[in-house]
């Protein structure tokens, strides 16, 4: 028996045990140094349980659509990076408002993905494959098919509904085309994991067999914001007077931020000492900046992207933490990854979304729920948090924390997913 076999199993050989690890294939468009909900956290995690994890995925370039420093594009590039095998694919690099330049984007990896998984890469016993965008899990639905592997799709977006609430697609007829594609990838797929009990009822409802469905609620990156303590960090990276909203991540047509500048607007012509802090790039990135300045708030301010090893010392910096997304549908059913990180991070956080992201901070007991694009809303709710005192506030944090440890700690998540990769690999 060789190395590389589908099973942990255990064979007598010659009066040895050998033991073989299940060989893992990890696709996904985003690894680090890109931010990513399961990056090399997740796959050294998993190395660490028994599995032989390869990560294919892009050179770097999200999410401005630039190269980053010290890589360019090149046939293939493999690194080892914490243990972890690291097999890089050419892509073109984009991610900017071009709907040209994002299909080419999607597609060129697809195509890298096909023809090194069919051509180059071990056959694996099972493939992982992270979703958006809906081109990884189809190249991965084409390597199972021909190498005979398990195929797991992790769907973090729900295509085309994503595609038409952002406007990255209006054409009825195209979304129509990509739903029949997602279909196919639900068909094929031999597993199927989603962020949140809505997206199981989705996918159930647009025919998935509700046996392959799964719920496994993301985690934050432990490893990065484990620097935050119940005091927190000791020497914040900007200090400011004033109580300090920050928003961390992407900045696009998702998050609907045009509603905070306006908070931040109201706060400020009623004189309340608040700064909304924006920590992030993304497409809505210069209209946000502009319109703070057309209204000259002095009580805005924004901060370019900073590695994840940094993120933690800006959460501990803020005093409150604000998810905002969209008043659409799709993301009653939605769970910003930054939900989990905030719970962890340890301060109040101002939901400001419907549906199963606020019913796991309601539940958690950690921040206030309001309703999304409503900007007096949200600054009632940082005037509510400012009158809680720093006592109240702390209590309403510590119930956060504990919530996460409780039902969404990546020991609690990851454990869910050797637990469905190994019985892939045994079916």
């Amino acid at each position: 028996m060789s190395c590389g076999a589908r099973h942990v199993s255990c064979e007598v050989r010659k009066g040895k045990i050998c033991c073989l690890a299940i060989t893992l294939l990890l696709i996904t468009q985003w690894f680090d140094p890109e931010p990513t909900s399961k990056g090399l956290f997740f796959a050294r995690e998993l190395l660490k349980r028994g599995f032989d994890v390869e990560v294919v995925t892009g050179f770097p370039n999200y999410p401005g659509g630039k190269m980053y420093p010290g890589y360019r594009i090149r046939s293939i590039q493999r690194e080892v990076i914490d243990g972890v095998r690291v097999t890089r694919l050419p892509l073109y690099p984009s991610h900017d408002r071009s709907k040209i330049g994002r299909v080419l984007n999607y597609l060129s990896f697809s195509a890298s993905v096909v023809i090194y998984g069919l051509l180059f890469a071990e056959r694996p016993g099972v493939i992982y494959a992270y979703h958006p965008p809906l081109t990884v899990a189809m190249s991965a639905a084409v390597i199972r098919i021909f190498r005979r592997s398990k195929l797991l799709c992790d769907i973090q977006d729900l295509w085309p509904d994503t595609l038409r609430a952002t406007g990255m697609v209006r054409s009825a007829l195209l979304l129509r085309c990509v739903g029949w594609f997602c279909r196919l990838s639900y068909w094929l797929a031999d597993k199927l994991v989603v962020q949140s009990p809505g997206f199981a009822e989705a996918l159930v409802n647009r025919g998935a067999p509700k046996e392959k469905v799964e719920v496994i609620l993301n985690w934050a990156n432990e490893a990065e914001i484990d620097l935050i303590s119940a005091e927190l960090c000791k020497e914040p990276v900007l200090v400011s007077n004033r109580f300090v909203v920050l928003f961390a991540g992407n900045m696009g047509p998702a998050q609907a931020l045009g509603s905070v500048i306006e908070a931040a607007r109201l706060l400020h012509d009623s004189g309340d000492q608040v700064e909304f802090r924006f920590l992030g790039s993304g497409l809505e990135l210069p209209s946000l900046k502009s319109l703070g300045e057309q209204f000259k708030l002095d009580n805005v301010s924004f901060v370019p992207p900073v590695p994840m090893c940094e993120v933690a010392s800006h959460l501990a910096a803020a005093d409150a933490l604000l998810v905002h997304l969209k008043r659409d549908e799709l993301f009653e059913i939605t769970i910003p990854s930054k939900t989990q990180a905030y719970l962890l991070a340890g301060r109040p956080i101002i939901m400001a979304a419907r549906g199963d992201a606020a019913e796991i901070v309601s539940r958690s007991g950690g921040g206030l729920i309001v309703e999304p694009e409503d900007a007096l809303a949200i600054a009632c709710a940082v005037r509510e948090l400012i009158q809680l005192g720093e006592c109240g506030r702390l209590a309403m944090a510590r119930a956060g924390q504990n919530f996460y440890a409780d039902e969404l700690s990546a020991e609690v998540g990851i454990s869910k997913f050797a637990r469905v990769l190994r019985d892939l690999s045994r079916s």
